[in-house]
């Protein structure tokens, strides 16, 4: 029998952090993977050595996740780290992500697969201009729950009408965005208060760990299970006598819930036919729901390839060669132009556009729209027109992540220069 969609997703949380440079992102980080036994002896004493050489007190666990040379002589994170740990309840994944303006794009990298977003905020500074962008970011990616950690509690002495005001702020600035779920945590990453073990510093607070919430709190609906997608990853045709006629449709469920007997629609060619077998990696199942990978066999000998879609034949998506979406440049050596061309990469499909317009570049600090500096440069969020060489099957981005966003790759050097969300 196939498992249900809450105990299938429920086992991986990915989660990012963000927050401004000396908010103990990495401090953390190693907190949360040294209290909660996921580090080894040995890694464990060697950030000590390193602490000790350095002339620090105590162990300064941020070296946990401080992996290049360059981070851990400045004490910065410059690129996206991930992190990989597991407790009896959940697997998580963490993006340690920068917080300098200037690395907007690794945020972005790190951000758009998370379920949740921890945002920390210093408690002597409060809500400063870093917090408000990473907010709008964490918004504009529409990842599902933000975790306000309000750190460094231990420096305002666990003073509870610091921690109110800066909720009271944050939550009058994050009324203007589009964000659901926001939850506050007051914490010391340096001490472990209230990481994984409760904090007796805060008698006053009466909410979860940051370690409990990130054990219970519900992702198994924040994907999509009513529009059905399955977009064609690669074409099984074993060419053996046991599987002589075998035609297999490989790929990843981005959306809905496919059954065997469902009446299914064929993108591009409209043709409708029904699903015959669903196979997973441990053999043949009844159902399919995001974000299993299987591959789909059908009564019908239509032609399907790499890049086309199976959908629901009265649950379609867009079908268009023109797109608006956010963009978020990445790319140092070229700004993004009207009229560039480049390749874009939607789903498993990969197709040619053109930039047809430059609608505004969008100020990631205040929210304003400029309309008058159309020069997107590296780690600028615009908005965009795209006119591809084929139709595309897209969603809104706010309604499925997966076909909602595409890359955008320089034809040139066959870099990746930009991340867009469909509008």
């Amino acid at each position: 029998m196939a498992n249900t969609p809450s105990k299938m997703v429920s086992e991986l949380l990915r989660f990012t952090t963000a927050g401004s440079v000396d908010d103990g992102k990495s401090t953390l980080i190693g907190r949360m993977l040294y209290d909660s036994k996921s580090i080894y002896q040995d890694q464990y004493d060697t950030i000590k050595q390193v602490s000790e050489r350095r002339g620090e007190e105590g162990v300064n666990l941020a070296l946990l996740t401080d992996g290049l040379k360059a981070e851990r002589e400045q004490g910065i994170t410059i690129d996206v780290a991930y992190r990989y740990f597991s407790t009896p309840k959940r697997k998580f994944i963490i993006a340690d992500t920068p917080g300098h303006i200037q690395y907007t794009r690794n945020m972005v990298t790190g951000a758009s697969t998370a379920n949740v977003a921890l945002i920390l905020i210093d408690a002597r500074h409060g809500v400063v201009e870093q917090t408000k962008r990473h907010a709008i970011i964490a918004s504009l990616l529409q990842i599902p729950h933000i975790v306000v950690c309000i750190n460094k509690m231990d420096l305002v002495n666990y003073s509870q009408e610091k921690y109110d005001q800066i909720q009271n702020d944050f939550e009058i600035f994050a009324a203007k965005l589009d964000v659901v779920d926001v939850h506050f945590i007051p914490i010391s990453a340096l001490l472990g208060d209230n990481i994984v073990h409760r904090s007796d510093k805060t008698s006053w607070y009466e909410g979860p760990t940051l370690m409990y919430y990130l054990e219970n709190v519900h992702i198994a609906s924040d994907h999509n299970f009513i529009d059905c997608r399955f977009p064609v990853q690669f074409v099984v045709r074993p060419y053996s006598d046991e599987y002589h006629d075998y035609r297999g449709y490989a790929g990843r469920v981005a959306g809905g819930v496919f059954k065997v007997g469902d009446e299914v629609t064929l993108l591009p060619s409209g043709f409708t036919t029904k699903i015959s077998k669903i196979v997973g990696p441990r053999g043949e199942q009844n159902q399919a729901f995001p974000p299993e990978s299987v591959t789909l066999l059908i009564e019908d000998d239509f032609d399907l390839s790499r890049g086309d879609m199976i959908v629901r034949a009265n649950n379609q998506p867009e079908s268009s060669q023109d797109i608006e979406a956010m963009v978020c440049w990445f790319d140092s050596s070229k700004s993004l132009m009207e009229r560039g061309k480049y390749s874009i990469l939607h789903t498993t499909q990969d197709a040619r556009c053109v930039v047809k317009e430059i609608r505004y570049k969008l100020d990631i600090n205040t929210l304003h729209r400029n309309v008058e500096d159309k020069a997107v440069n590296m780690n600028d969020i615009a908005r965009v027109v795209l006119r591809s060489t084929k139709p595309l099957f897209t969603d809104e981005y706010r309604k499925n992540r997966i076909t909602g966003s595409f890359v955008l790759i320089d034809e040139g050097t066959n870099s990746t220069v930009g991340a867009g969300m469909i509008i």
